[in-house]
């Protein structure tokens, strides 16, 4: 019996959820074939494309797609999200657009649209955007944060009262009081009324930890894991007497990407923004396109996946990761800015030998209290607790000495302080590891068109401010329990603490 194009969509959503890729292609096109108007599957038809490693066929059928005569917003809504993979930022933005003039009614489509408009540094039109969100839906919460990090609240122009009245609300669900608490918080913060603001990223991030399942000792083994896989003199012989230099047997010139890592609010977007104002660098963003690609080519076998991921064949895995980074046009340096890509260094340093390593680092109290402050969703959950984050911190820093020493001149350390404090010299410094021509102009990132879609999106829209240096101390009496525990796990913190 033949499947009916109905029938193919939903039997290619199924495997595409279950991760078979391949499977689930023949069935999404015949879901989109003979369409005339946009729908939905022909955003999963890109999706898996791109899954695929198939990235101009994803750019043909998006471009293509464009013309057709007007579908459902939901369609366009999908085509967004895979023009961002696609780096086609404004071309997703005009998709998000159109969701929003198709079903002006649904507040989820009017999010979207304000954190596209925010990674294009068009601020206002997000808070609009945010304003309609709420306005549709009163309890479409996470508008109310994005809206709060749109811009440093002023006292004659914030949220707070509207806040803490949603706050005070009985009846207020889980969802309501974490993202309201940390946009309060936030704003508080920037208030400064900073014993107010405390009391609110605490109670945030205990609700936070609270629905968490999440045990620091298991992060503590896998750090430590991966330490002891990429040992030095990990690879097998031949590949250490094989020069770590040039255009490998697979193709792949390791030389054009560069790799930001470090942990989170470190100044890596910082770093990115810098990177990026200079002529021929593109940013692939906060992508998965290295781990990803490790994993295809990760063996089978009986070990654990650490020792597997260390056999990975390098070129297998640079070809993977070739196909994945380099988008419909290849050209110029690629950044990759996901700063957990401090997990694959070693593998980093065995696949893409001549790639560029530059890793943030930022003192201690400053870094920590920074990751604490922020909502960061699914990832570093290690964050929402001191002790945890504490332990984390230690086994992080284990973690990298045991890097530095793997990597040698592959490996650019760039402290965030100095950055700030020189950028001038700290920019040219790490051009110059890269190999790019350095020019001072690239120091005015507010000047700086590209597409940012991390937390720090509408920070980077400003000129480079060290005012973030030192903010932990306006709090220092309520981090007892974060400097003990650095101090407990071997951290060194500032004398007068």
């Amino acid at each position: 019996m033949p499947i009916s194009s109905d029938t193919a969509d939903l039997e290619a959503y199924r495997l595409m959820r279950a991760g078979n890729f391949r499977a689930a292609l023949p069935f999404a096109e015949r879901a989109v074939s003979g369409k005339r108007t946009c729908v939905p599957a022909h955003g999963m038809l890109a999706s898996i494309l791109l899954q695929l490693g198939r990235a101009v066929d994803a750019e043909g059928l998006v471009s293509q797609v464009e013309k057709l005569e007007t579908g459902v917003a939901d369609a366009y809504d999908g085509l967004a999200f895979v023009s961002l993979a696609l780096r086609a930022h404004e071309r997703a933005n005009r998709f998000y657009r159109r969701a929003t003039e198709l079903a002006p009614r649904t507040p989820r489509f009017w999010y979207n649209l304000a954190c596209s408009e925010r990674s294009l540094g068009r601020l206002g039109e997000a808070e609009a955007a945010c304003d309609r969100a709420i306005a549709l839906d009163p309890a479409q919460y996470p508008s109310y944060l994005l809206r709060s990090e749109l811009r440093v609240q002023a006292s004659d122009a914030n949220h707070v009262s509207e806040l803490q009245t949603l706050l005070a609300r009985p009846d207020l669900e889980y969802q309501g009081k974490l993202f309201v608490g940390y946009a309060l918080a936030k704003e508080l913060d920037d208030l400064n009324r900073f014993d107010e603001a405390f009391r609110w990223f605490s109670e945030a991030t205990r609700m936070r930890r609270s629905r968490l399942q999440y045990d620091v000792a298991a992060d503590e083994v896998k750090l430590r894991r991966i330490a002891e896989v990429y040992s030095a003199d990990h690879r097998s012989g031949a590949e250490r007497s094989a020069p770590l230099r040039g255009i490998g047997a697979d193709g792949v010139d390791s030389s054009r990407y560069i790799f930001i890592v470090g942990l989170p609010r470190s100044g890596t977007t910082l770093v990115e923004r810098i990177l990026t104002g200079l002529p021929d660098v593109a940013s692939n963003g906060e992508t998965e396109n290295f781990s990803r690609s490790l994993l295809d080519a990760t063996p089978p076998g009986s070990a654990d996946v650490f020792e597997r991921a260390a056999r990975a064949a390098p070129d297998e895995v640079a070809t993977g990761y070739a196909r994945r980074a380099d988008g419909p046009v290849s050209s110029g340096k690629i950044v990759e800015k996901l700063p957990m890509n401090y997990l694959y260094l070693g593998a980093i340093r065995r696949a893409l030998p001549d790639a560029r390593i530059l890793l943030l680092r930022r003192s201690p109290l400053d870094s920590c209290f920074a990751m604490y402050r922020t909502l960061f969703r699914e990832a570093y959950p290690f964050t929402y607790d001191f002790e945890e984050l504490a332990r984390y911190y230690a086994a992080y820093e284990r973690l990298m000495r045991h890097s530095r020493a793997i990597l040698g001149e592959q490996l650019h350390e760039i402290a965030y302080e100095d950055l700030v404090r020189e950028p001038q010299r700290a920019g040219a410094d790490m051009a110059r590891h890269c190999g790019l021509r350095w020019s001072d102009a690239a120091i005015d990132i507010q000047k700086n068109a590209a597409v940012s879609l991390t937390a720090s999106a509408s920070q980077v829209r400003r000129p480079i401010y060290g005012t973030s240096s030192g903010r932990w101390r306006h709090y220092e009496s309520y981090l007892k329990g974060l400097m003990d525990g650095l101090r407990r796990y071997g951290i060194g913190l500032p004398a007068d603490v």
